[in-house]
């Protein structure tokens, strides 16, 4: 009875060991190649006529090499490049990438870490190419979107040529900075070059203002120049009508123009009351006074 209960024991676990040999599951985020002795011989979730679920396999002499068939992110180590203006610059940049033909990637990479190398070659090489025909400034900002546009061209492009059996998704610029041994001087330069326009923006801010004032002094000295003229003209011609209308006044009553001026004199000679004349009584000066207690 136990030597029946050991050669079931033997059959079942030979069953066991059948069947794990025999059968496999591929998850549908998953694409497997099936190898018979080395050598691929199909490809299961890859294309739509073959999908995921249990699958079998010859035991013993076929096995299975699972694949991701999902998008898959390569960060690639950081590179120093020269810009077009010849600014070092230390770029992180990454790549988003899908398996697309998983024969192909098998027979050229044959597995992840081989992939990950070629392609972090392939970036880096493509970053140096394009960026070191763009200045520092378009790098980190002016023209980053276009950069990288033509970096994912300059990729996929070079990974096609190179049957890597993958698809370029993107490419990434994550960090653009200044090596730590040229910060210092680039910031210095930065700040001189900032003082240096500062200088410059002062310097034609004070020719403006000069150039305002004079303007201003020269339209008030022709606004008072004007005015002076006017004022002097218009006085010129007030003179004129008054000397005018004395004269006619002259001739149509002599002894009342005699006393009018008489008492223009007497007011500019007596008004500010601290002029002393020395007359004799019977002077004309007086005539229009009277004397004694009746005078008026």
């Amino acid at each position: 009875m136990s030597r029946r209960l050991v050669l079931l024991a033997v059959a079942a676990f030979g069953v066991l060991v059948l069947a794990a040999n025999t059968l496999f599951v591929v998850d549908q985020r998953e694409q497997a190649i099936v190898l018979r002795l080395g050598e691929p011989v199909r490809v299961i979730n890859a294309t739509k006529d073959s999908g995921p679920g249990l699958k079998m396999k010859v035991p013993f002499i076929e096995n299975v090499i699972k694949l991701d068939k999902r998008n898959l992110a390569l960060e690639a180590d950081q590179e120093e490049i020269i810009a077009a203006d010849q600014e070092r610059l230390v770029v992180d940049a990454f790549v988003r990438y899908r398996i697309s033909s998983p024969l192909q990637y098998y027979r050229t990479l044959r597995d992840e870490r081989i992939a990950s190398d070629r392609l972090e070659r392939l970036v880096n090489s493509s970053l140096r190419q394009v960026l070191g025909s763009a200045t520092s400034n378009d790098i980190v900002s002016g023209k980053r979107g276009e950069l990288m546009a033509q970096a994912k061209t300059d990729v996929a492009q070079r990974a096609a040529a190179s049957q890597l059996g993958i698809t370029v998704i993107d490419v990434r610029i994550k960090r653009a900075d200044l090596p730590a041994a040229n910060q210092a001087a680039v910031y210095r330069r930065m700040k001189t070059s900032r003082e240096q326009e500062a200088a410059q923006i002062r310097a034609v801010g004070e020719q403006q203002k000069r150039e305002i004032i004079a303007a201003a002094d020269k339209e008030v000295a022709i606004t008072l120049a004007t005015a002076t003229e006017e004022g002097e003209k218009t006085r010129g011609e007030g003179d004129a009508q008054r000397t005018r209308i004395f004269a006619q006044s002259f001739g149509k009553d002599p002894g009342f123009a005699a006393f009018y001026r008489s008492m223009q004199a007497y007011e500019a000679s007596f008004g500010d009351g601290g002029t002393t004349m020395v007359l004799s009584p019977d002077s004309d000066f007086f005539k229009y006074f009277e004397r004694g207690p009746s005078a008026r």
